[in-house]
């Protein structure tokens, strides 16, 4: 509360915080010359507030004691002892819950009110000290004696303290506009120095605690002083009030200003004939003349034109109408460009740009053969799956290079709304398109190259499904009449080549699924990488660290010891960030002076990129019994999976831990009761599998695991434990399990093939009809590798450990027939 802020004198109530001290008309801050005090007066506690002498206060009394204790007063000496509270929130307060100097105060006047309360008019007269309490019932009566000021004996220093504090209180109340301009006249009247530091303090708006120090204060100098310091503050305070208020005011007085200058315009423009909102429309209508759209489209824009004459520009609805009216004018309705039909350019752009994807670039091919024959055809929506950093994003950029059209990118990763797909209506304040029409107004043609990126990351929430929105999008059957909301027109979209990519096709809704011709991008191998590596990753990093050709060179096998030793991926993001540290390495060098070219060889990593991140070593080497190695896919790429198996006494019971998801789980459970149907066969004690707890784990315990190609893997872990024999080295397996014996076949076999070879593993056991999968992959890609194809479980032992069931040798000849070197 700012200091002087009310001067009307109004009962408080003893409990209220809001305390309105005035002042005696007498002037009078000590008692009367001669005057005597008792030594034993009643105590009255005050809460949120301190008295001070020769001030005059009314307050309401509530409490029973303080009533009792006031009443008593007044009908003796009509003197009474106000002490403050320590802490207000104490209802019935003992003397150690009050300060030990107060005020004695006389009771000027007694009233009744008339809703039954009390209120005591009191005068402070002279400061005093409680020495003890005598009694604290029925009401509080203590011994005290009174204290003295101690004048200051600098008195020129002292006059100009109180010349100061007079400035301060001067100027407070001229920056506070509720306090009177009169007070200044009420503050001149007072001619008393310790009268008008005692008014001061109780007037300034600071806590309870800090006017009490100032009560407590019994030399005049030192209470001038502190006074002037909490002055100060409080003008500081209200200074900065007063430049925010005078800044707001000012910035309303330009808007007003700028309102009534722009009206003044306005009348002017009428005067001399000239309208700019008018001028504004004629413009869009000259832009509409040359406009190529629809009938409809036409029909609209006309409409809303001459609805929007109509309409006062000053409101908000004249603002909507422009912008709808920019937007169906910017939208390229009917402007393609014209697609590139020369197929040998389009095919040598695609292979210039990016190494492999064969399938992709001869389905682009396909379309522009098919586009250049029957001269329209709706665009095919595709969709290229596969791990991160094979180039999917890319792929559209060069895909747009070659046939001569526009590239627009949206990205899917995250959104929820499906106002993003859609748009807002335009009566909503902010509405604007979706950004399917936002991206073709931005790409400013009516057929681009449209991706569609991370359509696999596509959120669902309360907003709505945006994945379903897409629906109508990627439908070649529906897409001709896509409808926008905010537009409330339907565009064709059957010109424009979309592209979605996804590194995963299960978190894909089937619906929208259905609507895509899925391409998959498997992961590069290491001779991809390679050439990759020196056709593209290099030449673009020597760039980027302003290297030329002649000052850096990479053999080919330090290039083999970084993609092997220094990277574990499908794609080659990770080996543009190892090449990029090789050519930072060159260019310091370079920059110093140390060398003007230098050739990398594999001698040269250790040192450049510090000690190798991955060793196949772990892979190859002869493990104990109970370990077999998988291959397992996931959105990344290929992974090499190692299944531990560990028997312990106990009942039978079987523990699985790493991870697994249910799928995995039922492939353990399915591969342990092929053993126990077929133990005898397999040389494994009945009793010992009853009597044996299994634990089966797969490493790597915080990445999930699930999925039924682990099958012939957990078969052939489980298996070596209990017969003791290890498995094959060098010989990875991946396959789903039946009960009945039979393995079938799995998906992501040319990424666990690549994975394979990256990790070194020179055998792999499939199903046999996953042959036609690996015949797919390039034969040079794979070389080295040895591939045996199965189509029982007994084949998998007899491979993998060397257990030949009886009866099943000729099977087993024949399943070692069928080894293909590749």
């Amino acid at each position: 509360m700012s200091m002087f802020e009310n001067w009307i004198m109004t009962p408080e109530s003893e409990d209220e915080p809001d305390f309105v001290p005035l002042f005696s008309l007498e002037e009078e801050d000590e008692a009367k010359a001669g005057e005597v005090f008792p030594d034993k007066l009643p105590i009255l506690p005050l809460k949120n507030t301190v008295l001070f002498p020769g001030i005059v206060t009314p307050i309401t009394i509530g409490r029973d004691k303080s009533i009792r204790a006031v009443q008593k007063a007044y009908e003796s000496n009509r003197l009474v002892g106000v002490l403050s509270q320590k802490d207000v929130k104490i209802e019935n307060p003992s003397a150690r819950d009050l300060y030990r100097i107060g005020t004695i105060a006389r009771i000027l006047k007694l009233l009744k009110m008339p809703d039954g309360s009390t209120t005591a008019i009191l005068q402070g007269r002279k400061r005093f000290h409680l020495d003890d309490m005598e009694t604290e019932d029925p009401y509080m009566i203590g011994h005290v004696h009174d204290i003295e000021y101690e004048q200051p004996k600098n008195k020129l220093e002292f006059r100009a303290l109180i010349s100061s504090i007079r400035d301060s209180a001067r100027h407070i109340i001229e920056l506070s506009p509720q306090i009177p301009s009169e007070a200044v006249v009420m503050l001149k009247n007072i001619t008393n120095d310790n009268f008008l530091l005692n008014f001061i303090s109780s007037n300034l708006g600071i806590k309870v605690h800090e006017k009490q120090a100032i009560l407590e204060i019994s030399n005049m100098m030192e209470k001038a002083s502190q006074i002037l310091r909490h002055m100060d503050s409080e003008l500081q305070l209200l200074e900065l009030k007063d430049q925010i208020e005078a800044k707001v005011r000012t910035d309303i007085e330009k808007q007003q200003r700028d309102y009534f200058l722009s009206q003044q315009l306005k009348t002017i423009q009428e005067e001399l004939g000239q309208n700019p909102q008018e001028e504004e429309i004629n413009a869009l209508v000259e832009r509409a003349r040359k406009k190529k759209w629809p009938k409809p489209v036409q029909d609209t824009f006309v409409r809303e034109i001459n609805k929007i004459r109509r309409v006062n520009p000053q409101i908000a609805e004249y603002a909507i109408g422009l912008n709808y009216l920019e937007t169906l004018l910017d939208l390229p309705w009917l402007d393609f460009t014209k697609d590139n039909f020369d197929l040998k350019r389009v095919k040598q752009v695609l292979d210039a740009d990016h190494y492999g994807l064969s399938k992709v670039k001869e389905r682009i091919l396909e379309h522009l053969a098919v586009l250049k024959l029957k001269g329209d055809m709706k665009a095919p929506i595709l969709c290229l799956i596969g791990p991160p950093g094979v180039g999917k994003t890319s792929l559209g950029q060069s895909i747009a290079k070659a046939l001569k059209r526009k590239y627009v990118r949206m990205s899917l990763g995250g959104l929820h709304d499906e106002a993003e797909i859609r748009g807002h209506r335009k009566t909503y304040i902010g509405a604007m398109p979706g950004r399917i029409i936002q991206s073709l107004k931005k790409g400013k043609s009516g057929n681009p190259v449209f991706i569609l990126d991370e359509i696999d990351k596509v959120g669902k929430d309360f907003r709505g499904d945006p994945s379903s929105a897409l629906l109508e999008v990627l439908d070649p059957e529906q897409n001709t009449s896509f409808y926008d909301n905010y537009l409330e027109l339907e565009y064709d979209l059957s010109k424009v080549l979309f592209i979605a990519t996804a590194n995963s096709l299960s978190t894909i809704q089937p619906a929208l699924l259905d609507r895509m011709e899925i391409i998959p991008i498997a992961g590069y191998s290491l001779e991809e990488k390679l050439e990759i590596a020196k056709r593209h990753l290099i030449p673009e990093q020597r760039k980027e660290h302003g290297l030329k050709p002649n000052q850096v060179k990479i053999s080919d096998k330090a290039l083999t010891h970084i993609i092997r030793d220094y990277t574990a991926e499908s794609g080659v993001r990770s080996l543009s960030r190892e090449i990029g540290s090789v050519m930072r390495h060159i260019a310091k060098r370079v920059a110093m002076n140390e060398v003007t070219q230098m050739s990398v060889k594999p001698d040269d990593l250790r040192a450049i990129l510090g000690p190798t991140k991955y060793s196949s070593d772990s892979y190859t080497e002869q493990q104990e019994p109970g370990v077999a190695v998988g291959l397992a896919w996931t959105s990344v790429g290929g992974e090499i999976l190692f299944i531990e198996a560990s028997l312990n006494k106990g009942g039978g019971r079987l523990q699985m831990t790493g991870n697994l998801g249910e799928v995995m789980k039922e492939s353990a459970s399915t591969a342990l009761s092929y053993i126990k149907a077929h133990s005898e066969a397999l040389g494994i004690d009945a009793e010992t599998l009853d009597k044996t707890d299994i634990h089966i784990h797969v490493p790597e315990g915080a990445i999930p695991k699930d999925g039924p190609s682990a099958g012939i893997t957990m078969l052939t872990a489980l298996t070596s434990a209990f017969t003791k024999r290890p498995v094959k080295p060098y010989l990875a397996m991946t396959g789903e399990i039946t009960l009945r014996g039979k393995v079938l076949p799995v998906g992501g076999i040319k990424e666990k093939i690549l994975a394979a070879k990256r990790a070194g593993i020179k055998e792999v056991m499939l199903c046999r009809e996953n042959q036609k999968h690996v015949e797919d992959i390039e034969p040079e890609y794979i070389q080295g590798l040895t591939f045996r194809y199965v189509d029982r479980m007994e084949q998998v032992l007899d491979v993998a450990l060397g257990i030949a069931e009886p009866g099943k040798a000729k099977n087993n000849g024949a399943a070692k027939k069928r080894v293909k070197k590749a």
